[in-house]
C-alpha cells in the first residue's frame, strides 16, 4: 500500500515530464524565464523527489535575457533514447516576435540526470510548442502542437508528428497533423505524448481546455503511430472542470505516464490549489501550477486515472506498490536556512540570466548582489529567487546596504514584472513596502530603519494575505490577492528571495536568509 500527499512537488512545478531511467525516475518541469532552467528531479518511488540539477544548467548554454514573464522555457518532456536521457523543450518569445533571442524546439542530452547536460541541439523545420519524443524500435518520432492552419474556432490547435534522425534530432520529413482535439470548441489540444499501449498499438495523451479551470486529460488510440487516432468515447479521462472552484485542486491536466518496476502505471500531472480571498471569492493561489501524482490502471485497453476516485486528492492511498516503501509528508524541506554550503543551492534562480552573473556566495554564507534593473522592468534584474513552496510561509532576509549609496536591497515576492511585492531599504535607511499589480502601484508603508547597518526584513504569507515586518516589528499588513497568477495568462507562480536595485557598480549584502513553512 502506497500512501502519499499531493502535490508531490509543491510550488511552481508545472508541465511535468517523467520517465524511468535505470533504477530511478526522472522528472523535468517548466521554468519559463528563470535560469538555471528546467529543474531535474529524481526519485526511487515517484513520491519523494530530490532535485539534482537543471537541464539548462550553466551560463552560455541558452540565453533568455530580456524576456518578459511567462515566456522562455515551455513544457519540457524527458525520454530515454538509447543510453541517454533526452529533454526536448521550446523557447517561446513574445507573440510580436520582438525578442532578439533564438526561439523554437531544442534537445539536450545527458547520460546521468545529474548532468552534465549538452548544449542545445536546435530542431529545425517544426513550429509550435510542447514537444515530446517517442522511441519506436530504431526509429525516433517527435510530436507537438501548434495553432490549426484552418481554425474553425478560436484556440483550435493541431497535434503533429514527424520522424527525426536519431543521430542529429533533425526532421526526416514534414510534420503531419494527427489530432485536432477531442471536442469541438474545447481550446488548446496540447502537451501531446505518444506511448506504446499495453496489448498493442499506440496511445496519444493530450491536454485540452487550456491550463486553467477547464483543463483536462484526453486520450486517443491508433494501431499505427502515424494514425489515424480515434478518441476515447469517455473523454476527458480526468478533469476537475465539473467540480467547482472550491475543490482542493483545479486546472488538472498536462499528464504524462510512466510504469514502475512492479508493472504498475502512474501519471504525473499539473494542478493548482485555489484559495479564498478577502471577499470570499476563490482564486488561484500564489504557488501557481504544481506537480501531482495519481495511480493509473488499464481496463479493456483504456487508462483509468485515479481509479475508483476519478480525481486528484491531497491524501492518496493506493493498492499499487512501487519499488520502495513510501510515506512522504512533503517533498520540500519545511525550513531553509542560508543560501548554500560553498555553492548556491539548486533552488536559487535568476530572471533571464544565471545567478553567477550578479550574485556571489562568500565565506560565512553571505551573498553579495550587484545592483540591477527595476523589478518591474525586463532588463538585467538582480533577483536571487526560489519557489514559494507553500501557502503559509515565513520568509526573512537580513540586508546590508552601503550608507549613502544609490542602491536599495530587500526581499522580493515575485510572480511577474506586473505582480510583485517588494520590502526594501535604501542607502538613506528608508524602508518601503511596495506592491505592484497590473495597472497599480501601492506603497503600503514607508519609514526609516534603525541605525546599525543590517536590517532584517520579514514577510509572513498566509494564502492571499501577508504581514511585512522590519527588525521584528510589524511594518504593514499587505493584501496579496492582486499578485495571484491570472489563469491562462500567467504561467508562473511566486518566487521569493533577496533583490538589489540600482547601479551594477554597487553591492548589497544579504547576510542571512530563512524560509519556514507553517502548518
Amino acid at each position: 500500500m502506497a500512501r502519499y500527499r499531493n502535490p508531490v512537488l509543491p510550488g511552481c512545478h508545472p508541465d511535468p515530464g517523467v520517465c524511468r531511467f535505470g533504477d530511478e525516475f526522472v522528472l523535468v518541469t517548466s521554468s519559463f524565464e528563470y535560469l538555471p532552467g528546467l529543474p531535474v528531479h529524481v526519485s526511487g518511488d515517484l513520491i519523494g523527489w530530490r532535485q539534482v540539477g537543471h537541464a539548462i544548467e550553466r551560463p552560455g548554454q541558452l540565453d533568455l535575457a530580456g524576456l518578459e514573464s511567462s515566456r522562455g522555457l515551455f513544457a519540457p518532456s524527458v525520454r530515454v533514447v538509447g543510453d541517454r536521457l533526452v529533454v526536448v523543450c521550446t523557447v517561446v518569445g513574445p507573440d510580436d516576435g520582438s525578442w532578439g533571442g533564438r526561439t523554437g524546439h531544442f534537445a539536450v542530452t545527458a547520460t546521468d540526470a545529474r548532468g552534465p547536460w549538452s548544449d542545445p541541439v536546435w530542431i529545425d523545420g517544426v513550429g509550435g510548442i510542447d514537444p515530446c519524443l517517442t522511441v519506436d524500435g530504431e526509429r525516433l518520432w517527435l510530436t507537438g502542437t501548434q495553432p490549426a492552419a484552418s481554425a474553425s474556432y478560436p484556440g483550435q490547435t493541431d497535434v503533429w508528428l514527424v520522424e527525426l534522425d536519431p543521430a542529429t534530432f533533425q526532421p526526416l520529413g514534414s510534420p503531419a497533423v494527427i489530432w485536432g482535439g477531442a471536442m469541438k470548441g474545447a481550446v488548446w489540444a496540447e502537451g501531446p505524448r505518444i506511448l506504446s499501449r499495453p496489448g498493442g498499438g499506440w496511445l496519444l495523451l493530450t491536454a485540452e481546455g487550456g491550463t486553467a479551470e477547464d483543463h483536462a486529460v484526453v486520450v486517443a488510440y491508433s494501431d499505427e503511430i502515424t494514425g489515424p487516432y480515434l478518441g476515447d468515447p469517455g473523454n476527458p479521462r480526468l478533469t476537475h472542470r465539473d467540480l467547482g472552484r472550491r475543490e482542493e485542486f483545479a486546472a488538472v491536466g498536462h499528464a504524462d505516464l510512466v510504469q514502475d518496476a512492479t508493472g504498475a502505471w502512474w501519471a504525473t500531472l499539473l494542478a493548482t490549489r485555489p484559495v479564498p480571498g478577502h471577499d470570499g471569492a476563490v482564486r488561484e493561489g500564489l504557488l501557481g501550477r504544481e506537480t501531482c501524482l495519481v495511480p493509473v490502471e488499464w481496463e479493456d485497453g483504456r487508462p483509468l486515472f485515479a481509479p475508483g476516485v476519478g480525481r486528484v486528492q491531497a491524501e492518496v492511498s493506493t493498492g499499487a506498490d512501487v519499488s520502495a516503501p513510501v510515506e512522504h509528508p512533503v517533498a520540500h524541506p519545511l525550513v531553509v536556512e542560508g543560501f548554500g554550503d560553498g555553492v548556491l543551492d539548486l533552488d536559487w534562480n535568476g530572471i533571464g540570466r544565471h545567478p553567477s552573473s550578479f550574485a556571489t556566495l562568500v565565506s560565512g554564507g553571505e551573498v553579495r548582489l550587484r545592483g540591477g534593473g527595476e523589478p518591474t522592468s525586463v532588463g538585467e534584474r538582480s533577483f536571487l529567487g526560489r519557489r514559494l513552496p507553500a501557502e503559509r510561509v515565513d520568509v526573512a532576509v537580513t540586508i546590508r546596504v552601503p550608507a549613502g549609496s544609490g542602491v536599495r536591497g530587500g526581499l522580493l515576492l515575485r510572480v511577474s514584472e506586473r505582480a510583485l511585492l517588494e520590502l526594501s531599504v535604501d542607502g538613506d535607511g528608508v524602508v518601503r513596502c511596495t506592491r505592484v499589480t497590473p495597472g497599480e502601484r501601492v506603497v503600503f508603508a514607508s519609514g526609516t530603519a534603525r541605525d546599525g547597518g543590517a536590517v532584517r526584513l520579514e514577510l509572513s504569507v498566509d494564502g492571499l494575505s501577508g504581514r511585512a515586518s522590519v527588525d521584528g516589528a510589524l511594518f504593514a499588513p499587505v493584501d496579496l490577492a492582486g499578485l495571484a497568477p491570472s489563469p491562462g495568462r500567467d504561467f508562473v507562480g511566486a518566487w521569493v528571495g533577496p533583490v538589489a536595485v540600482g547601479p551594477s557598480s554597487e553591492v548589497v549584502t544579504a547576510t542571512s536568509f530563512s524560509l519556514a513553512v507553517r502548518s
